[in-house]
């Protein structure tokens, strides 16, 4: 087997990552308190159980920042986190924003179907002008219902930041 050639290669965090205030923390722990007083009176121990774990891992997620992954292209594919996704198994990708962070969005034919890169220090340019030459950029791609969907539940469930009306 040949050695693999890297062509880029960079440290970032694993993923997004933004500090929760307790404003968050009450708005979620409302909300699944809520819904946890309607199951139980429809009985639904089960679904209970798994709204109660979704909790824990979104304050395990909020709470704890990711570590460092090293992110790398080679000329056999994009690798991240040790685990090699081979070229012919990419799509497309893109760039993102996501809490002021920016990251490479690449759809696989592979599952997860999405892998996603923060830029951490690499340059955006380069990292365009290495990957284009492999498989295809778009500049925005269409949403499905999933992400509507997603986008829709992030937005309602996210507290508005307070702001202080000016003193007169």
């Amino acid at each position: 087997m040949a050695e693999k050639e890297t062509l880029l290669e960079w440290q970032a965090p694993a993923r997004p990552f933004k500090k929760r205030n307790k404003e968050y923390y009450k708005t979620i722990a409302a909300f699944v308190f809520l819904l946890v007083v309607i199951l139980v009176f429809l009985k639904e121990f089960l679904l209970i159980g798994a709204i109660l774990a979704l909790f824990f891992v979104s304050y395990v997620l909020s709470t704890i920042p990711p570590e460092k992954v090293k992110h790398k292209i080679t000329r056999h594919g994009f690798e991240t986190g040790g685990q090699l996704y081979w070229f012919e198994e990419l799509f497309d990708f893109w760039f993102e924003k996501k809490w002021g962070q920016e990251m490479v969005v690449i759809r696989s034919f592979r599952l997860p179907g999405r892998i996603l890169a923060l830029l951490g220090e690499v340059n955006k340019e380069e990292l365009k002008k290495v990957l284009e030459k492999r498989i295809p950029f778009r500049e925005k791609p269409e949403k499905n219902w999933t992400d509507k969907a997603g986008d829709w539940l992030a937005k309602k469930m996210t507290p508005k930041e307070k702001t202080e009306a000016p003193v007169a």
